[in-house]
């Protein structure tokens, strides 16, 4: 009887995992929403004032992240700028932690969607015409993007808060789409079509590695987060560099060389602050609290992607990208506190 008992508990456990509603951590260097939440008791409790603190402080670094990425690439191209923030992230951690108890071939894909993939998109995109302001943004579609994929790939229903933020998020992208259809957008050097579409592809890849994540949940339930993320990052700085070899042009190959302390800063910051440090106190808040209370915090985080990238970089939006930018964050606020109100 005993036996019958755990085993259904372990079932309860299970689809309570694979049926739970995924909310991931918004321009994270790191999905960190999206791998399985530590198995210990979470509280009911509100925030407190140290861990509403440590919310904040997670939001301030993640939403920093884009401007960050700016400053580097005066000095890097994208390829290396990939290569040196996974070196960075990596190296602390990759000699302390162990391998996670889990076939290879998922910390692979893991490393080459979310590392090569996402990072390398996103260098590109703010490197031929896209701001930080709307990089912030343009991020987030990764949850709708994530949505459709686990429609096609692992038979997901989407709730109705989710359906009518896909339709919000669709109208958004119409109206970021038109702004280059629109007089004078050919004149403008801000952002560039193919740097939209750049980073549509970021966002897509974001939400593949999320699927990753997902399945290897359902096959190892019990593997270390911190482990599957720091092995996968390895994976991505041998990549990294190959692209930089065969594409950079010869003239910028060794340019990392001669780079400014400040662009080292900002690598420093991509590979420790904002992986080791917001990671960190990310996952903290998830062991205290339940990920529905923890996840509505990200919506602060494009918001100050586009306060910085404004103020710091004097970035400039037109009316449709604010129209955009409107219905995007319309879109992941009904996602987010839709499926609160929902379960109430």
């Amino acid at each position: 009887m005993g036996n019958n008992q755990q085993l259904h508990c372990s079932r309860h456990r299970q689809a309570t995992q694979d049926h739970a509603l995924h909310l991931p951590a918004p321009s994270c260097p790191l999905p960190c929403a999206e791998l399985p939440q530590p198995q210990r008791a979470v509280s009911d409790s509100r925030l407190s004032g140290r861990d509403l603190a440590a919310a904040l402080i997670v939001v301030v670094i993640w939403g920093l992240n884009f401007v960050v990425m700016k400053f580097a690439l005066r000095d890097f191209t994208p390829f290396q700028l990939g290569t040196a923030r996974y070196v960075l992230a990596v190296l602390p951690l990759v000699l302390l932690i162990r391998p996670p108890k889990i076939h290879w071939q998922w910390v692979v894909l893991y490393g080459l969607c979310q590392g090569v993939g996402q990072f390398g998109f996103l260098f590109i995109a703010l490197k031929v015409g896209m701001t930080a302001a709307l990089a912030s943004v343009l991020m987030q579609t990764q949850v709708f993007f994530t949505a459709l994929f686990g429609f096609a790939l692992l038979h997901e229903r989407a709730s109705r808060p989710l359906q009518a933020g896909l339709l919000l998020a669709a109208l958004g992208l119409l109206c970021f789409a038109l702004n280059y259809a629109s007089p004078g957008a050919a004149d403008s050097h801000t952002t560039t079509l193919l740097g939209f579409v750049l980073m549509l592809g970021a966002a897509a890849m974001w939400a593949l590695s999320n699927i990753v994540a997902r399945r290897v949940q359902r096959v190892a339930a019990d593997y270390s987060a911190p482990a599957f993320v720091v092995w996968s990052s390895l994976v991505a700085i041998l990549p990294f560099a190959a692209l930089s070899w065969l594409f950079d042009p010869e003239a910028v190959r060794w340019q990392w060389t001669q780079a400014r302390g400040s662009s080292w800063l900002a690598v420093a910051y991509l590979g420790w602050v904002a992986t080791i440090v917001g990671y960190s106190l990310w996952t903290s808040l998830l062991k205290r609290h339940p990920a529905n209370r923890v996840a509505p915090f990200s919506l602060g985080v494009p918001i100050v992607g586009l306060a910085t990238g404004m103020l710091v970089l004097g970035e400039a939006i037109t009316p449709w990208q604010w129209g955009g930018i409107t219905l995007v964050v319309a879109a992941l606020a009904c996602v987010m506190l839709g499926g609160m109100l929902q379960r109430r």
